[in-house]
């Protein structure tokens, strides 16, 4: 059974100093929803946490380094809207294609779910304390991860946030619509997952 909480972690000065530098002073805030803190049972929890700490190398997955490149082109040149910088474009798109494939789910459809919650920014931070690329919350580390885990470091929130979309799927039986719903903490209700399949299909489209 699905309990909201009502209880989430401050976000102080000194820790974003800590998780990104004195570029954290002004944070950007991010606008979207939070998934709900639930109960899960010792079997997901441990499948998940070992999700999370499973952690190799990234690198681009495709049937040919010509076919990876391409995409990577591609891809980077429509992420430069938001991130500027070339090198860190195709170092973020390589985490992000890697995590991906590595949770068996849709890489053109997450970044339509990044660019929704966070418009790839990486220190965003959400009105009620989701955190990074995929708006991750805090209590989530309790339960699949460490109070050591820095939800802002890039590889650990795609790590994290792929692990609970695909848990979300499982859960909804592969119905990815009310899993993009459980993942934005509004479940029975279309907005959240219309606006990631927006942004996939009008921008992210592959192949």
């Amino acid at each position: 059974m699905e309990k909201t909480t009502h209880h989430f972690h401050s976000v102080s000065r000194r820790e974003l100093l800590l998780a990104g530098g004195a570029a954290l002073l002004l944070p950007q805030w991010a606008v979207a929803g939070a998934q709900r803190e639930e109960t899960l049972s010792d079997d997901v929890a441990s499948v998940m946490r070992s999700s999370v700490d499973n952690v190799n190398p990234a690198r681009l997955v495709f049937s040919s380094a010509h076919e990876g490149e391409r995409w990577l082109a591609a891809m980077s040149a429509r992420l430069s809207r938001y991130v500027p910088d070339e090198r860190e474009r195709r170092r973020l798109l390589t985490h992000i294609q890697y995590e991906t494939v590595r949770a068996g789910l849709d890489t053109q459809m997450v970044l339509g779910l990044i660019e929704v919650e966070s418009a790839f920014r990486q220190y965003a931070i959400s009105g009620v304390g989701a955190r990074g690329l995929m708006q991750v919350m805090p209590f989530w580390q309790r339960y699949i991860g460490r109070s050591s885990h820095n939800l802002f470091d890039i590889r650990t929130n795609l790590r994290y946030g792929c692990t609970i979309l695909r848990y979300y799927r499982d859960r909804e039986n592969g119905n990815m619509t009310r899993a993009l719903a459980r993942y934005n903490g509004s479940l029975g209700q279309n907005k959240y997952p219309n606006a990631v399949y927006g942004a996939w299909r009008n921008r992210w489209q592959w192949g």
